[in-house]
């Protein structure tokens, strides 16, 4: 097959960097594809605005159906995001036998088996590299090159957006709202930024990493939540003094057939790889049994890294176009049939270290009282440090646990805040070490 055809579905940020990096380094792809990719057809419901790529004539369409009906069209991008009409799209795609890439995080995680059922029934691929990761070729690496591997864990900063604020809350020592407002000033944030700083952007992305790392499906709603609007740069400062980062991290395990999955801000050593992930970048730490530790880092997000991901996907699939096969790697890097449904462990359950924030009262015996609920609930102290005196006044304590079982964590919390020797809310942040 010479000429191997492409319809884009949304002409946004995503959809105009796919267009522009197909049409630019078309020759680049012919050399390692050995067919050309032509652009059918470019559907999106404004075709007036001008995107700064210059499109063959005829190709912009208002018309959807140029893309997903056009028997020229063998692979369909759908770029627009959200969960309708793009599910109902990409499974009109499949039932014409297109094959279909996109980078729809939310559909996958959301309606990822009725979305893979059906590429499945329909015999057809689908390409989703850069649903995490932006232009991390993550995916592609489990998936393939850790295929003889049992994948322990997962650890990734899976979030620009969360980790520019982080890093200009430790560098520039502003608080959250500040540093949001500079983020959303310098287009790394959305004017609605709930679900990339409540952690469900990420959540998103660790459904489907956790998947197909540990070849179980993983919900969505499974996925333990919490995002950084609490995080504070007193915080970020006390914990920088005990030798530690704040990251928001995305983290999943597996042991002895039970899956953890959950996204929080992290305490990780300051000297970690992943401590060092500054600014917009995303950075994936993967630990496989033969492969041992691995580190997968670059751009999460944008017009170009996510283009670069998307049509790595568009010339895969194009490989199995020109040579009249579909299914040669299962998407989910196991068989659809392998695959059940994970046994998850709840966030009670959870093991880790704690730090632990109070407000408290600056009088004799508190700590003492504040350390025997916590002896109590089974949960020993690896350090503590008293920020600042003010006898008879609140200061902060900051205590570091050693590895405690989150549901004793939580209880002893709320014993502490009967006592009457601290003010407001404790903070919490888990630690990996």
């Amino acid at each position: 097959m010479d000429e191997i055809g492409v319809g884009v579905i949304g002409m946004g940020t995503v959809g105009t960097g796919v267009v522009q990096v197909l049409l630019e380094n078309s020759d680049e792809i012919a050399r390692r594809l050995g067919a050309r990719l032509r652009l059918v057809a470019v559907a999106d419901k404004d075709v007036t605005t001008d995107r700064g790529v210059d499109l063959p004539e005829g190709v912009l369409t208002d018309d959807v159906g140029r893309v997903l009906d056009d028997p020229d069209v063998h692979v369909v991008v759908e770029t627009i995001g959200g969960y309708e009409p793009a599910k109902s799209f990409i499974l009109r795609a499949f039932a014409n036998g297109k094959r279909v890439v996109t980078a729809n995080k939310a559909l996958l995680a959301v309606h990822g088996d009725e979305v893979f059922a059906a590429a499945h029934e329909a015999g057809v691929d689908l390409g989703f590299e850069a649903a995490v990761g932006g232009g991390i070729p993550i995916l592609r690496a489990v998936r393939e090159g850790m295929a003889a591997n049992r994948v322990r864990r997962v650890y990734g900063i899976l979030n620009g957006t969360t980790n520019f604020i982080l890093t200009e809350m430790k560098e520039r020592g502003e608080a959250f709202d500040r540093v949001l407002r500079e983020a959303q000033r310098l287009g790394y944030a959305e004017a609605d930024p709930t679900f990339d700083v409540e952690g469900v952007d990420a959540a998103h992305k660790l459904a489907l990493l956790a998947t197909m790392a540990f070849g179980a499906r993983v919900p969505f709603e499974g996925v333990f939540t919490e995002g950084i609007r609490d995080i504070t740069p007193q915080d970020i400062q006390y914990a920088a003094d005990f030798g530690y980062d704040v990251k928001l991290l995305a983290v999943g395990k597996s042991e002895g057939g039970r899956i953890e999955v959950r996204v929080h801000p992290t305490l990780i050593p300051d000297d970690h790889l992943l401590a060092n992930v500054r600014g917009v970048y995303n950075a994936v730490y993967v630990d496989a049994d033969f492969l041992g530790p691995t580190l997968y880092y670059g751009q999460g997000a944008g017009r170009r890294a996510t283009a670069s991901a998307v049509a790595g996907d568009v010339i895969e699939l194009a490989r199995d176009v020109a040579a009249g096969r579909s299914g040669r790697v299962p998407p989910r890097a196991f068989l659809e049939d392998e695959l059940a449904q994970a046994d998850l462990k709840l966030i009670d359950d959870v093991v880790c270290q704690y730090y632990l924030r109070f407000t408290a009262l600056d009088k004799p015996g508190v700590l003492s009282r504040i350390s025997g609920v916590l002896g109590e609930s089974h949960i020993s102290i690896e350090s503590v440090v008293q920020m600042g005196r003010d006898a008879g006044q609140a200061v902060p304590l900051v205590i570091m646990t050693h590895e405690a079982r989150e549901a004793d964590v939580r209880q002893a919390l709320g014993e502490i805040s009967t006592l009457g020797v601290t003010q407001g809310a404790p903070a919490l942040i888990r630690i990996e070490g």
